[in-house]
């Protein structure tokens, strides 16, 4: 088992960080390993993992240069975790290492994904209700019902989330990549604290990122799937409006000469776009894999 936790600027929580997850995963008589990813800290956060790494032989760090963000960091830590289950969880004292046994028991079950959900969240209202409205978004653009999207505390089979390469802040939506593959997905309450060391690094300008990072989901799935389908339904609304725009001026030849180059540009827009379906209709077959033996459950 591996377990992956972004850090950044969390120097006052690194050593009751560990020392938490040590005491949470002991009772599981499972090998494991930490892996501690300092996503360019300014403080002393790289310092105190590396004298934790003295006392722990299973913690291993990665430092990178300069922050990049913590869902850069997750994947970092996920390309190089070991173990044949992965959990993420945040650093900063607010996920409680002692619900791991639990995850891994789901896991157990046959479940894929297993995603924590802080059912009583000890964060301020500035920060539950954009939560709320985010998840209940994405759970009607994926399908996949899950309260708790933001929740870092998730356990994942090692050969599914390796498959999934995260960018922005798409970490959040691993779950229900995992779900349109096939995936078994499950939720479980978890407890949360309330942050007692360090400061929040989440603000206002990380809600506008989700919800854009929750259109081009919805844009990547729904164009991957099918391009034609994606490119024709534009292709089939313009010329359906120059059809009625060319049975008007059928009707009034005398109206005036702006309609007709109305018309030709809706003519060509239509055409365009369906030329744009067809190009990635064929892309997305030359792109089209076999189900690997991998993705074969018996």
């Amino acid at each position: 088992m591996s377990i992956v936790v972004p850090l950044f600027n969390e120097e006052d929580n690194v050593q009751a960080l560990i020392g938490r997850i040590v005491g949470g995963v002991g009772p599981c008589g499972q090998d494991f390993e930490i892996i501690a990813v300092d996503d360019g800290s300014t403080d002393l956060t790289f310092s105190r993992l590396c004298q934790a790494q003295e006392q722990v032989s299973a913690l291993r760090v990665i430092k990178f240069r300069r922050n990049f963000g913590q869902t850069q960091a997750m994947q970092a830590g996920i390309d190089h975790a070991r173990g044949e289950v992965i959990v993420t969880m945040d650093g900063d004292l607010q996920n409680d290492p002692a619900d791991i046994p639990n995850l891994l028991a789901k896991i157990a079950e046959g479940y894929d994904v297993v995603s924590g959900w802080r059912r009583k969240r000890k964060d301020n209202v500035l920060r539950c209700i954009p939560s709320r409205v985010a998840n209940r978004l994405l759970a009607f653009v994926t399908g996949v019902k899950i309260h708790d999207n933001g929740c870092s505390l998730k356990a994942y089979r090692a050969s599914v989330i390796k498959k999934v390469q995260l960018y922005s802040e798409m970490h959040r939506f691993i779950p229900a990549f995992a779900f349109l593959r096939g995936g078994r997905v499950a939720e479980l309450e978890v407890r949360h604290h309330p942050r007692v060391h360090g400061r929040s690094k989440y603000g206002f300008s990380r809600i506008w990122k989700v919800f854009f990072d929750l259109f081009v989901l919805r844009l990547v799935l729904n164009f991957s799937e099918r391009p034609l389908i994606w490119f024709g339904s534009f292709a089939f609304a313009s010329l359906l409006a120059a059809l009625a725009l060319a049975l008007w001026l059928a009707w009034n030849w005398q109206a005036t000469i702006v309609w007709p180059g109305v018309l030709l540009l809706l003519t060509f827009n239509g055409f365009v776009f369906l030329l744009y379906g067809i190009i990635g209709e064929l892309t997305a077959r030359l792109a089209f894999r076999p189900v690997a033996k991998e993705d074969l459950h018996d």
